[in-house]
């Protein structure tokens, strides 16, 4: 959120410092080149995305850098419902069977992008290792921001943020980023915080259009909405080794970084896997973080768990998201203070009357055994003279 920004938690757990340190040197996994890439958008002739062939083991660097094997032994995100604003959702994806509730027609996805980022989010996962989401256990709503070829508009995305806080989701996760629409926007987004639901986007597309007359890229606008909107969660991406691509939009304001480049997830149909980069899937990974932080914490409003995110996130510029520590993190009262310490209990005066009583018992002790004592040197003598006076 905006007024969240510059009040971060200082103090992550050691652990957990090292961990988002050390995510720069987290490989990709070797046998994800292969993957084909999932689109956000397909032209108008081109046939819906097939089923994918490939298959990536081993625990993606992503869920490796975001610490997800310690975070899922506090929650897995179980009673929350996220809702994927978005390109659709395929309801009959293995990592996802049982758990998607569609709206619309958003139960079927062409492009893929919206399967793709529900996965990061909830898909559970896999005997080898592979491609899973942060909250396995969550439930997803599918919700169309887009039309069947992936096409975002204003009124789409607007109208599904609505619909998903109508339906009874508590973490909205939308898919795109677009250069206008800030009053339509800025009112769903207030509408489903009034529902009490934490919208979380990308802070800017995850590619630039090109200029139809030069082939240029067009420069990246200042602000991207929902995500300039207050209330949203911003999410910048960042990659294996720390960075972003060369030619990844850079525009500042985002709240949280989370990986978001060369992750890997699963597709629209088959359990087969896609290879995916962009702001759009660092978001994905937040909305599953929000997920679990609301599943271990129903108490708190989404206005709480993304102040919960953001000031226990590790701190850099901006702060990268840690799902352990938010889940872990006891925060100050106050926003942007420090969390007070515990109070000290000094406990009442001890009476001394005890303690004398023991003395006095003590002292008792000590007499009878120097009597007993006395008695047993005197005793034997006595009867040795016959009890009379010595000399």
């Amino acid at each position: 959120m905006r007024a969240a920004r510059t009040q971060r938690f200082r103090g992550p757990t050691v652990a957990a410092a090292l961990l988002v340190a050390s995510s720069a040197a987290v490989p990709a996994a070797a046998d994800s080149v292969g993957l084909p890439a999932v689109r956000s958008v397909l032209g108008a002739d081109e046939p819906c995305v097939a089923a994918s062939a490939e298959h990536a083991s081993g625990q993606p660097w992503a869920l490796a850098a975001l610490g997800n094997t310690r975070s899922l032994t506090l929650s897995q995100g179980a009673g929350v419902t996220v809702a994927v604003v978005d390109t659709g959702v395929g309801t009959g994806v293995p990592g996802l069977s049982g758990r998607v509730t569609a709206l619309g027609g958003a139960g079927v996805d062409c492009v893929g992008h919206g399967t793709f980022a529900a996965g990061l989010i909830a898909a559970a996962g896999t005997a080898d290792g592979g491609a899973a989401g942060l909250a396995p256990r969550a439930r997803i709503l599918a919700v169309r921001g887009t039309d069947e070829r992936g096409n975002a508009s204003v009124a789409r995305v607007a109208a599904g943020i609505r619909e998903a806080a109508d339906a009874g989701a508590s973490v909205v996760y939308v898919g795109v980023a677009l250069a206008g629409g800030k009053s339509e926007l800025t009112s769903a987004v207030a509408y489903a915080s009034g529902k009490d639901a934490l919208v979380v986007a990308p802070l800017a597309p995850d590619a630039l259009p090109k200029d139809s007359a030069t082939g240029d890229l067009v420069a990246p606008e200042p602000w991207y909405w929902p995500a300039a909107a207050p209330g949203v969660l911003a999410v910048t991406d960042y990659g294996p080794d720390g960075g972003r691509p060369d030619n990844a939009p850079s525009i500042s304001g985002a709240d949280l970084a989370a990986p978001g480049d060369a992750v890997v997830g699963i597709g629209p149909r088959g359990d087969g896997h896609f290879i995916g980069s962009g702001a759009s899937l660092a978001a994905a990974h937040t909305a599953g973080a929000a997920a679990l932080v609301r599943s271990r914490h129903p108490e708190m409003s989404a206005t709480q768990v993304s102040r919960q995110l953001t000031e226990a996130a590790y701190p850099a510029a901006p702060p990268r998201l840690d799902p352990y520590a938010a889940l872990t993190a006891v925060l100050a009262e106050t926003p942007g203070a420090t969390p007070r310490p515990a109070k000290a209990v000094v406990p009442a005066a001890v009476s001394a009357e005890p303690r004398r009583r023991a003395l006095v018992v003590a002292a008792a002790g000590a007499g009878v055994l120097l009597l007993v004592a006395a008695l047993a040197v005197i005793v034997p003598r006595g009867r040795a003279r016959g009890w009379r006076p010595a000399g």
